[in-house]
């Protein structure tokens, strides 16, 4: 018997549980994802590897790390019409803006996973672009997700993406029948809850404030998550 093969049986099984997808650290139930740019897929992370592609240009550009903010513009309103104008066949989308592509892609979560929507980009400048989210929006690891509840306004909050792959797995895992079923309801229902408690309104807009000759700063603080999903 050669040494490698007692290795084996002498070798101490690796921990339970998830492992960083880049050195494979174990990690705990809530940790962060990176987004794979080159695969457009989300892959779990160590604090320190998190941390190394939060710099620009890091691994040249192939990983980047979602952020950690959540975000809402008080001063923008999304109307019925503007809701149909955006053509999404359910009371949920979000959008995220795809660098590989150089556009904006425009998804809904279904039972089946994230279905894409094509969507005019000169309707999203004239629907999403008024809001200053939109603005701030970082391509790739950060969303703009609606939600449009029956008897409601239409929100709109600025996400980390990995929330809104979080979304599309809770709805495949509790959707019954045509409305989705009482305990789909309640689920996202929760899930929303907390994204609202999570968010933090961005500061007015001092750019036209007396005194003021450039913009106000763009919001670029963190608040707590909810746990990330994979897509």
């Amino acid at each position: 018997m050669t040494a490698d093969v007692l290795k084996q049986f002498t070798r101490r099984p690796p921990p339970a549980g998830e492992r960083c997808d880049l050195c494979g650290e174990p990690l705990p139930a809530e940790h962060r994802h990176l987004v794979d740019t080159t695969r457009r897929s989300l892959k779990c992370a160590c604090p320190p590897c998190h941390l190394l592609f939060t710099r620009p240009g890091a691994g040249q550009g192939r990983f980047r790390a979602v952020p950690a903010r959540y975000l809402t513009d008080p001063g923008f309103e999304l109307e019925e019409t503007d809701w149909n104008r955006l053509q999404i066949p359910v009371a949920l989308a979000f959008f995220f803006r795809n660098s590989g592509l150089d556009r904006l892609a425009a998804f809904y979560p279904s039972p089946a996973g994230a279905t894409e929507s094509e969507l005019d980009p000169r309707t999203w400048d004239a629907v999403l672009g008024r809001s200053r989210l939109a603005d701030i929006l970082e391509p790739d690891v950060e969303a703009l997700l609606l939600h449009h509840e029956r008897g409601a306004p239409v929100t709109c909050t600025l996400v980390p993406v990995d929330v809104c792959y979080e979304l599309v797995g809770r709805m495949r895992l509790h959707w019954k029948g045509f409305d989705g079923g009482a305990e789909a309801r309640a689920d996202i229902a929760e899930f929303f809850e907390r994204i609202t408690a999570a968010a933090r309104p961005l500061e007015p807009d001092r750019s036209t404030a007396a005194g003021s000759g450039s913009p106000a700063p763009a919001e670029s603080g963190t608040t707590g998550r909810p746990s990330g999903g994979t897509p």
